[in-house]
């Protein structure tokens, strides 16, 4: 029977793949998740971006106060 020799390099390793495993996993099942609502028609239109109130004239008319 040959038994593995696992250092502390090597079982890092293995939690960083674990890890990496599920944070893939739960990215890539929100996307479908998402597409699945969008499809059925569940999204509200509020929910596709951040709502943020800034107007564009705001920001081109900025006054710099060199006046």
């Amino acid at each position: 029977m040959y038994f593995l020799y696992f250092d502390p390099g090597l079982g890092a390793m293995i939690v960083q793949a674990i890890v990496a495993a599920i944070a893939g996993f739960l990215l890539f099942s929100k996307n479908l998740i998402y597409k699945a609502k969008m499809f059925f028609g569940l999204v509200k239109e509020d929910d596709l971006f951040d709502d943020i109130n800034i107007k564009d004239t705001d920001i081109e008319n900025k006054d710099d106060g060199d006046e």
